[in-house]
């Protein structure tokens, strides 16, 4: 089994570049030093397929909250491709702009920042039905009770405001109010990072009960490799804005191919006390997003590391294995 996938595709990402400026103070003007800029995203292509759950997994200051945010708009790539079920996302503007809205929503990490404190959870989901069109009004009040039971909230919450309920509540508001405009696509950006570890299995577990009765796609944006190889079909592994590896979940886990992903792995705690694991030692501080390495960026931390490493970046693309994963030590097929 490799990691390609076959059509139907949700997402065909290609290319990907995004750059942050920096801004500069009085004195580095005086001195007329350059501009900066942080390199977010350096080229970043990945395949979604429909239905399928993606874990994006990496460092913080990897580039995964970037990524989600460029899919569904909240920034604009420098250069690069989006597609969405064949649509040029990046060329969409108006009606068709409003319509990727409705059927790509986002769910944040910050429960408490991402609701409306002056507003009642019931207004926030009437406010999303109304806007969009998606009930008349005289079936909106029915539509709202829908959604909280949906995701396990009584009726009773919609006249209740958000500061009344706990993190795991609110988070479980935020993925009604995405749910209310009936989406194909979920982008969850570290969705219960901001949770307490006895609530985060509740919303994962009913994040996995959404996904299979909705058929929703998932990007689920995480740092937690426990959470993502519990809820992902495949894994994208990101090292400074550039996918390094994308697998299978369990294949991933059992097996890392590319040096980062090994020891990103064995770094992970585990709880069973009779697994012991051997740790891949890494080298060096993580470089600057300012200044990125030439060749591969993972290259001055890898134990593995050989001239080209320093010169050449490694493309993504399928090895002699099957499994895609972006290092020299093992050449791409060329079909």
């Amino acid at each position: 089994m490799t990691a390609q996938i076959t059509p139907p595709l949700a997402f065909e990402i290609d290319g990907l570049v995004k750059t942050f400026p920096v801004a500069i103070t009085m004195l580095q003007r005086v001195r007329r030093e350059p501009k900066r800029a942080v390199k977010a995203l350096n080229g970043v292509s990945l395949q979604v397929a429909q239905g399928e759950t993606l874990g994006i997994v990496g460092e913080s200051g990897c580039g995964k909250s970037t990524l989600a945010r460029c899919l569904v708009r909240l920034h604009e790539p420098d250069s690069g491709h989006i597609r969405y079920r064949g649509d040029d996302v990046l060329d969409l503007s108006g009606e068709g702009l409003r319509t990727y809205h409705r059927k790509v929503q986002m769910v944040f990490q910050d429960p408490y920042a991402s609701l409306n404190p002056r507003m009642s959870v019931g207004q926030v989901l009437r406010e999303a039905l109304l806007v969009h069109n998606m009930r008349p009004r005289d079936k909106v009040a029915e539509r709202v009770a829908e959604l909280l039971d949906l995701v396990g909230l009584p009726v009773d919450a919609a006249e209740r405001m958000p500061h009344e309920f706990s993190g795991g509540q609110r988070q479980r508001i935020g993925i009604a109010r995405a749910l209310a405009l009936e989406p194909e696509t979920l982008v969850a950006d570290e969705l219960v990072s901001a949770l307490d570890v006895s609530v985060q299995a509740q919303v994962i577990n009913l994040l996995l009960e959404l996904q299979s009765r909705l058929n929703l796609t998932v990007l689920f944006v995480a740092h937690d490799l426990r959470l993502v190889r519990h809820i992902s079909h495949r894994v994208a592994v990101m090292y400074l804005g550039s996918v390094v590896e994308v697998a299978e979940t369990e294949e991933l886990f059992r097996d890392p191919r590319h040096p980062y992903t090994k020891a990103l792995l064995s770094a992970a705690p585990t709880i069973d006390p009779d697994q012991k694991t051997e740790t891949t030692a890494l080298t060096g501080e993580l470089p600057s997003p300012l200044h990125v390495p030439s060749g591969c960026p993972f290259h001055p931390r890898c134990p593995v590391a050989i001239e080209r490493c320093s010169r050449d970046v490694p493309l993504l693309l399928p090895r002699a294995d099957g499994r895609l994963h972006a290092c020299h030590l093992e050449e791409p097929v060329v079909s």
